[in-house]
């Protein structure tokens, strides 16, 4: 019996994206039933929501979903239906794998690094008081008589929620996905050298959660030097398990060193479901030119076929998606030696070399 996934193709170019993301997988022979459900701008007019009642509940009952990526409008307009989905869902931990490629243009080589972001708390809570707010005013003259140290009364507010039970679910799922991987490191990242009640109790809660994985190195780094580490020397990195704020920006690091967010795949996954997403915005203005990269989407399906046990077909997706980049002759322009290059193929072009690497011996 095949696998049962929701499959949300996006707005902008993220329907093309999706198309050729869902043609790869459905060449490695994993049999998979797609219930295909809409999000994003496109059904806004329609439904009166970015998120229908009827596309969240199709992942509810799935589990499991292949998202293509979905526009947020700046300073105005809805909420991003990503950040929704993750509440309604309680995905609580984002999987970032950035990985070098021969044939990706970067500086650097032999990185494979593994980010897992703690999705719930820390500033991206969401629990914030305007300045010159009533509520504002209260808070803060509620802890103005509770410290010496005074808060001035114009200031706006945002609340860091560190809890233990939160930090050791992060925490193990990272040592978990280290033991299932192969992975040969796990590191602990905060800056508990200052926020000792917060990313104190987050080392706190690491440092105890490690012991529990005896045969996986544990490692703890400042977040900040962490961010000089990964520039000089990424290749000394494996997992790293991050707060909610520093795992956002570190994840985008990573993503940089490996050759930017077109290759770089993601997941944010729960204990009853699992959203897998490429982690670029959804490009509106290449929507229908059939240009743009899906490499990062094809890879989160990667991801997915690896989270629903078909291992194997997962690694034979990756090989032939290496194999396609090493290559070089059958690629979107980004990886071309110039963006004007007249041999680069388009979106779907790109989806089919992959395809046909999967049909040959050698992948197969």
């Amino acid at each position: 019996m095949g696998h049962r996934v929701t499959l949300i193709p996006g707005d902008g170019t993220g329907p093309e994206l999706t198309d050729a993301a869902r043609r790869v997988l459905e060449a490695t022979g994993v049999e998979l039933e797609w219930d295909v459900r809409q999000a994003g701008v496109d059904v806004m007019e329609e439904a009166g929501t970015p998120l229908p009642d009827e596309t969240l509940d199709s992942i509810k009952r799935n589990r499991v979903a292949l998202k293509g990526p979905i526009t947020t409008p700046i300073g105005t307009g809805f909420r991003s239906v990503n950040v929704a989905l993750r509440h309604e869902l309680e995905l609580y931990a984002c999987l970032r794998p950035c990985k070098t490629y021969k044939g990706v243009r970067t500086r650097y080589e032999h990185v494979d690094i593994v980010v897992v972001r703690e999705n719930t708390e820390d500033l991206y809570a969401g629990i914030e008081y305007e300045a010159g707010s009533d509520a504002a005013g209260d808070v803060i003259r509620t802890l103005n008589a509770l410290q010496p140290k005074q808060i001035a009364p114009s200031s706006g507010l945002s609340i860091k929620p560190i809890s233990p039970e939160a930090s050791e679910r992060i925490v193990r799922f990272a040592f978990e996905y280290a033991r299932a991987n192969g992975r040969r490191q796990v590191a602990g990242v905060t800056k508990a050298n200052i926020m000792k009640f917060t990313d104190g109790l987050f080392l706190s809660v690491f440092r105890e959660v490690a012991t529990d994985y005896p045969e996986i190195a544990s490692r703890e780094v400042l977040v900040d030097a962490l961010c000089m580490g990964l520039v000089q020397r990424p290749e000394e990195f494996d997992v790293l398990v991050l707060p909610n704020l520093y795992g956002d920006i570190v994840s985008d690091i990573t993503a940089g060193l490996v050759g930017g967010l077109g290759v770089a795949p993601g997941a944010n996954i729960g204990e009853h479901a699992a959203v897998f997403e490429a982690t670029h915005g959804s490009a509106p203005r290449y929507k229908g030119l059939n240009k743009v990269n899906p490499t990062a989407m094809i890879l989160s399906g990667k991801l997915m076929l690896d989270h629903l046990g078909e291992r194997t077909a997962a690694q034979r997706l990756e090989r032939a998606v290496a194999a396609v980049i090493a290559e070089g002759d059958r690629v979107t322009y980004d990886f071309k030696p110039t963006r004007d290059d007249p041999t680069a193929v388009g979106t779907s072009e790109y989806a089919d070399a992959i395809i046909a690497k999967l049909a040959d011996g050698e992948f197969g």
